[in-house]
């Protein structure tokens, strides 16, 4: 099977570890790792060049293993920047993420049975009455 094939083959996820062309030295790999993990590119980059000095043949073969197996980053993947930071705290944290949004959850509902509490109460409806009386 060839790369195109396999790449059509996949749908996009904004929680896959992808290339990225688009901030790329020499392949894109370790700023696709830098994104997914969210760390800047030049860390990542750094420890592969110790890695290279350390490890050389190992190190060449993960990176363009890691190259031909990865498929490059979808125009467009995320909305905005907030979209990309809330994907890599769920990769990253994924707990502290889970917490967050039910911790927004309980507040919106929170929130509703505040007012679904005042539109059903006599307050609300006297004042209704009264609008319509004046207006």
């Amino acid at each position: 099977m060839t790369r195109a094939a396999r790449t059509r083959n996949r749908p996009e996820s904004r929680n896959r570890l992808y290339r990225r062309l688009d901030e790329r030295v020499a392949l894109g790999v370790c700023a696709g790792v830098a994104e997914y993990w969210g760390l800047d590119a030049w860390l990542v980059r750094t420890g592969a060049v110790v890695g290279l000095f350390v490890f050389t043949v190992p190190t060449v073969l993960a990176y363009l293993l890691a190259g031909w197996l990865l498929d490059p980053a979808p125009a467009g993947l995320y909305a905005s920047r907030d979209e990309a930071a809330f994907w890599q705290r769920v990769r990253t944290e994924p707990e502290q993420t889970v917490r967050g949004l039910g911790l927004r959850t309980r507040d919106i509902e929170r929130r509703m049975r505040a007012i679904e509490a005042y539109v059903t109460s006599r307050e609300f409806g006297l004042r209704r009455d009264i609008d319509e009386l004046g207006g």
